[in-house]
C-alpha cells in the first residue's frame, strides 16, 4: 500500500491524455438511458460522460449540447448510429407495415393503445444530426455501427473534436484503425444493449472482451477502449493490463440515480433474472443482449419480427406507454452479463468506487 501522495500510473493513459480527462473511465451512451445529468455527474469525477443521440433531431441534439454545458465545463462525448444501406431509407408500404404491426397488435392492445400509422420516416438522418453535433462541438464524438465517412473525420478533426468508434472484432478496429478515428472501442459480446457489428452478422461477431482487448491492441496504432462485462475497480484494471488505455461501463451506471431507466428496469438488476441476460432481435431488428422477459419470449417463438428501424420505431411506441404503467414484460431492458455487480447511488459516487477499486487491485490504494 502506498500513501495518498503517490502517483497512480494507472490514472493516467493515452487515453486521458487525448481525451482531457482524469480518469481513464468512459460511461457508456446507450441512447434513451443516459440522461444528461448521468453524463455530466461521470464527467465532473473525472470520467468521460456520454449521451447517445440515437432518433435525436437537431433541436434535441442542441439542446442536449446546452443542458451539458450548464451542468459541467468537463470534456463530454456525443454517440451517434451510423447509416446503414439497408436501413438508412426505409420506406415500407402500407401493407408491409400492416404485416410487421400484426405480432405486435396484441400488445398495443393490452396497453390500451390505438394502432400506431406509418410515418413518414422512422429516424432523422445521419447528415442532420451530424451537422448538429458538429455544431455543439463536443469534446468526442462516438460513433457505432460502422467507420465514419472520411468527410465526417475531417470535419471533426477541423473542429477540435476527437473521435471514437467501436468494433465488436479485430477486423472492424482495423478498418476503424485505417479511417483514422482517434480510438476504439473494443466491446465484448458480454455487453448490455446493441451489438454494433457492422462487417458481419453480429451473430458471427461474438468475441469475448478477454480474447478481444489484446487481439484489437496489438492490431491498432491507436488507443483502445475496452468494453463489456466490466462493473468494477477488478475488470477495470483487467482491461488495463490487457492493453486498453481506458474501461467503458455501462450497465454498471444504468442502476444510478441519474440514469433513466425506469424504477422498474433499475429494480430488475437487482433480481436473478438478471444474471441471465439473452441476445435477441425482437425490439429493435438488431441483436441486443437484455434481461429476458415475456415480450422477449413470445416474439422469439413467433419469429416475425420487422427490419431495422422499423420494429424499433413500433416498440418505442409500446415501451412508452409500458414505461408510464410500470409494466416490465412489453418493454426492452438492456443489460449486460455484468449485471449482478451493478450498484445505485449517485454516478459521482460510483466513479469515485470504482477509482478507490482500481487503486486497490492494482496496488495503489491508500
Amino acid at each position: 500500500m502506498t500513501d495518498s501522495a503517490t502517483p497512480r500510473p494507472w490514472r493516467r493513459t493515452p487515453v486521458t491524455d487525448l481525451l482531457g480527462i482524469d480518469l481513464p473511465i468512459v460511461q457508456g451512451a446507450f441512447g434513451g438511458l443516459a440522461s444528461v445529468p448521468l453524463a455530466a455527474a461521470v464527467s465532473n469525477a473525472g470520467g468521460l460522460g456520454s449521451v447517445g443521440l440515437y432518433g435525436c433531431d437537431p433541436e434535441r441534439i442542441r439542446d442536449i449540447a446546452g443542458q451539458l454545458r450548464t451542468l459541467t465545463d468537463r470534456p463530454f462525448a456525443l454517440n451517434l448510429w451510423l447509416e446503414f444501406e439497408e436501413s438508412s431509407d426505409l420506406r415500407p408500404t402500407e401493407a408491409e407495415f400492416a404485416s410487421w404491426l400484426e405480432p405486435l397488435a396484441p400488445y398495443f392492445a393490452e396497453l390500451g393503445l390505438a394502432l400506431p400509422s406509418l410515418p413518414e420516416r422512422f429516424l432523422p438522418g445521419f447528415d442532420e444530426q451530424f451537422d448538429a453535433l458538429l455544431a455543439a462541438r463536443p469534446a468526442v464524438a462516438s460513433f457505432v455501427f460502422g467507420v465514419p465517412p472520411a468527410s465526417v473525420l475531417e470535419r471533426c478533426r477541423a473542429a477540435g473534436i476527437r473521435t471514437v468508434a467501436t468494433a465488436t472484432t479485430v477486423d472492424e478496429a482495423v478498418a476503424l484503425d485505417r479511417a483514422g478515428v482517434d480510438a476504439i472501442v473494443a466491446t465484448g459480446f458480454e455487453a448490455g444493449g446493441h451489438r454494433v457489428s457492422f462487417l458481419r452478422p453480429a451473430e458471427d461477431s461474438l468475441t469475448g472482451l478477454f480474447a478481444l482487448v489484446p487481439q484489437v491492441v496489438d492490431a491498432v496504432s491507436v488507443p483502445v477502449i475496452a468494453a463489456g462485462g466490466i462493473a468494477d475497480g477488478r475488470g477495470i484494471a483487467a482491461a488495463l493490463a490487457l492493453g486498453a488505455a481506458a474501461a467503458q461501463l455501462g450497465t454498471a451506471f444504468l442502476g444510478t440515480d441519474e440514469s433513466t431507466a425506469s424504477t422498474e428496469h433499475k429494480a430488475l438488476l437487482w433480481h436473478e433474472d438478471a444474471a441471465h441476460t439473452t441476445l435477441t432481435r425482437v425490439f429493435s431488428g438488431r441483436l441486443a443482449r437484455g434481461i429476458p422477459n415475456r415480450m422477449l419470449r413470445e416474439l422469439t417463438i413467433a419469429a416475425r419480427t420487422a427490419p431495422f428501424p422499423a420494429q424499433n420505431w413500433l416498440t418505442g411506441r409500446l415501451k412508452q406507454a409500458a414505461v408510464a404503467q410500470g409494466n416490465t414484460d412489453l418493454v426492452s431492458l438492456w443489460a449486460g452479463q455484468a449485471a449482478p455487480l451493478r450498484r445505485g447511488g449517485p454516478a459521482a459516487e460510483l466513479v469515485a468506487a470504482l477509482a478507490a477499486e482500481t487503486d486497490e487491485v492494482t496496488g495503489h490504494g491508500r
